[in-house]
């Protein structure tokens, strides 16, 4: 993967989007078994719905991991130097994700030439269910 060139990028530019397929039961169900994460409000109907929920949501370091994802699809893993989200809004069984990324800064740091990236996931609504920034270095 080649580094995307500092010089060529602006602040307001965006990142290639993430589109993801509707979240699916079995996508939840398959997280759960690789994350250990086995609260039942993230598989278990019944119990989504006597917490007061219409149906089981997916679980927020899912959406993380999708967010994650937008970057490392962009540059490499070895380029990120922060990255942090904020939740901000429940994903329900269905929903359809995107996840996007825009450059907010370019900077020098440490030697190297960064950009900042203001990131979200929203749904096909437009909710932000997640808003996220990260720092990555380029060449």
């Amino acid at each position: 993967m080649t580094l995307p060139s500092f010089d060529a990028l602006n602040v307001g530019d965006a990142i290639p989007l993430l589109a993801l397929p509707p979240v699916s039961r079995l996508t939840l169900a398959l997280y759960c078994g690789a994350s250990g994460d086995h609260n039942p409000i993230h598989v278990d109907t019944d119990f989504a719905h006597s917490a007061g929920m219409p149906d089981v949501i997916a679980h927020g370091m899912l959406s993380m991991a999708w967010l994650a994802r937008v970057l490392t699809d962009w540059v490499p893993q070895t380029a990120i130097r922060e990255y942090s989200v904020r939740f901000a809004a429940m994903t329900q069984v269905g929903e359809r994700i995107t996840c996007s990324g825009q450059v907010t800064e370019k900077f020098e740091a440490g030697g190297e030439r960064r950009v900042r990236l203001a990131l979200s996931t929203v749904n096909a609504e437009g909710q932000i269910k997640l808003a996220g920034d990260a720092v990555v270095a380029l060449a």
